[in-house]
């Protein structure tokens, strides 16, 4: 039997994919709460638990999208031509938050205030086309022979706008409960007590897309209620509403580090469904990773690249987040 290089490149992505989601996600998410933060000391010290680390966060969805150019094309080609605008406005929200990132430790007190509204608003913008990405991926795209046949705008439809919404609560869920662990005193209490009206924020969101999806998608209802696909979905609902009743009582409770990890095993859950969802096929509705998958020397090639390089950006972020473990307080600073 041969080796599956469609079948081991996917998993790299989907890999690649959900450690952006994390890592980047709690990042985001504190731009995302940035209003809610009382004072500049405040938001010097929301910035300065992620300062050490952001910018490496980004490498994983370099990694997933260069993986999905090298090793499937077709799917590169038909995704980025459905979803040119929502990713360029991503990363002009990715752009926008970098800079203010690095700029607002510079300017003068009386300018700060601009980098700010940056840093709030390209968080918000790369947070939600990112949801309306996922959206309009779930929707599905049409496809003729190699190329992609729809329009430039379909991927707007009240699906994935609700989908970016949906990921702009769960990112500042992310970044509420990444905020818990890394804080002490009135940021750490304040962050708990937004908490719990984000975990139920959240809860309802996955319900309505979780409804709305089976709903509108008839291929994807078909998968989750036949057999065998339905044994492996039925315990993630269970286990989501087991994880929230789980997180409310961390959050109540003044519990520091089981709210980030509930909250992770939440966005894991979710990443889960949605795989279970659309799997094999990369191209919703119908193109699988075989039928969209580059040569087999193209992606042996390409893997051999990609398992010299994974390990050393595993070790690369484990050791980041090791040294700057603990809590961050006012008197650190890191720009």
């Amino acid at each position: 039997m041969g080796i599956d290089l469609s079948l081991i490149w996917a998993v790299i992505i989907i890999f690649g994919i959900m450690m952006y989601v994390v890592m980047d996600g709690f990042d985001l998410g504190i731009g995302i709460l940035f209003p809610f933060l009382a004072d500049t000391s405040e938001r010097d010290v929301a910035m300065n638990t992620v300062a050490p680390v952001w910018d490496g966060n980004e490498t994983w969805l370099v990694l997933g999208g260069a993986g999905l150019f090298a090793a499937f094309p077709l799917a590169y080609s038909v995704v980025l031509s459905a979803l040119y605008l929502p990713i360029i406005f991503m990363l002009m929200g990715l752009i926008f938050r970098g800079v203010a990132f690095e700029f607002r430790f510079k300017a003068n007190a009386d300018r700060q205030h601009i980098w700010d509204k940056a840093f709030i608003g390209g968080s918000l913008v790369a947070t939600f086309f990112q949801g309306v990405a996922l959206g309009a991926f779930i929707h599905g795209f049409p496809v003729e022979g190699r190329a992609y046949a729809g329009g430039a705008l379909d991927w707007l439809t009240p699906f994935s706008v609700f989908c970016g919404v949906a990921l702009i609560v769960a990112y500042a869920l992310l970044g509420c409960t990444w905020l818990i662990m890394k804080t002490t005193g009135d940021l750490q209490r304040r962050m708990h007590d937004i908490g719990i009206p984000l975990v139920w924020a959240l809860l309802a969101v996955t319900g309505i897309v979780s409804i709305w999806t089976p709903l509108t998608h008839p291929d994807i209802a078909e998968r989750w209620f036949s057999m065998p696909n339905l044994v492996f979905f039925m315990p993630v609902p269970i286990l989501v509403l087991l994880c929230t009743f789980g997180l409310l009582r961390a959050i109540a409770r003044y519990a520091h580090y089981s709210p980030f990890l509930l909250t992770l095993a939440l966005i894991f859950l979710g990443y889960s469904g949605l795989g279970i969802s659309l799997w094999p096929n990369i191209i919703p509705p119908s193109v699988t990773i075989w039928e969209a998958a580059a040569p087999a020397e193209s992606q042996g090639f390409t893997l051999v690249g990609a398992l010299l390089i994974i390990p050393i950006i595993l070790v690369y972020t484990a050791w980041s987040y090791y040294v700057f473990r603990g809590k961050v307080s006012p008197d650190d600073g890191y720009h």
